[in-house]
């Protein structure tokens, strides 16, 4: 698993066992169900957000199955546990005018504008994740047949992305006029760079979102990530395939994926209801 997963589990796991002690109890094979349903308990009083919860819990289940396999406990101390039910919020997207809005905001003739006007076009055409397109090596992109290379997840997973016209003009264009500006001594070979010549952070492209986003007067808060639900969105109202959508955006499970039907189906709905002849104007 990823570094950032392996953290939050340890996290999870020491914080039920730091509560376990406060019931006197120091050892995994004294734990039983009534203990964990307390400490869930616990979490609920302290208002820790639902997922948060189930993810805390998830990793506990799975330290459960872990000792029962090597033979350190006989039973499943998670095993009666009912965990909180996650309901999953309709992702927040950008329509095609607040696309167009946030790809004109940058200044087109400053080095950082440029970069900054193909980071975004890139995130529209692909959908990479924040740390994907920071990541994202000077060798892993193909201008000429317009598509990337992208490693990243669980097992350092590769899967090819298309990239589009637009995004592969906007690069070309940062590439022989932005890019070179911005080099320095120590640059490696980062896509794209920040003023000091390195590799772009993710902290650095989320202020630039949002300052762009200020700018172009768009309401919504603008993250790296409403860039890839508004792919995955355009896409489908497009008339793009689910699996298709899947694996450009990399998700493991097409369930993941099919939140964004979801949204299109919600979009659908709105529309009807705004102009639709025999809708009550007068409600």
């Amino acid at each position: 698993m990823s570094t950032h997963t392996v953290e939050n589990y340890h996290r999870d796991l020491f914080q039920c066992a730091e509560y376990l002690t406060t019931l006197k109890i120091n050892n995994w094979r004294n734990v039983e169900s009534d203990h964990v349903s307390l400490w869930i308990s616990t979490l609920s009083r302290k208002n820790f957000a639902v997922a948060s919860i189930a993810r805390k819990l998830s990793a506990v289940r799975m330290m459960a199955r872990y000792l029962i396999k090597e033979g350190y406990c006989k039973d499943d101390m998670t095993a009666l546990i009912t965990g909180p039910k996650v309901s999953r919020r309709l992702p927040v997207t950008l329509t095609v005018e607040e696309i167009n809005k946030l790809l004109h905001a940058p200044d087109s003739k400053t080095p950082q504008g440029i970069r900054d006007h193909a980071i975004i076009e890139l995130f529209y055409s692909s959908g990479l994740r924040v740390s994907e397109m920071s990541a994202l090596a000077l060798h892993e992109v193909d201008l000429e047949n317009e598509y990337l290379r992208v490693t990243a997840g669980k097992g350092d997973k590769q899967r090819v992305v298309p990239i589009g016209s637009k995004a592969r003009e906007a690069i070309e264009v940062y590439l022989t006029t932005s890019r070179p500006k911005l080099v320095k001594p120590k640059t490696g070979s980062a896509l794209f760079i920040s003023n000091r010549g390195q590799a772009i952070s993710r902290k650095t492209v989320w202020v630039m979102l949002k300052n762009y986003a200020e700018k172009a007067h768009i309401k919504k808060s603008v993250k790296p990530h409403i860039l890839r639900h508004s792919f995955a969105t355009h896409l489908l109202s497009g008339g793009a395939d689910l699996r298709a959508i899947q694996e450009m955006l990399g998700h493991a499970d097409i369930t993941t994926t099919q939140i964004y039907t979801a949204v299109e189906k919600k979009r659908l709905i709105e529309q009807h209801e705004e102009f639709h002849p025999r809708k009550d104007r007068t409600a």
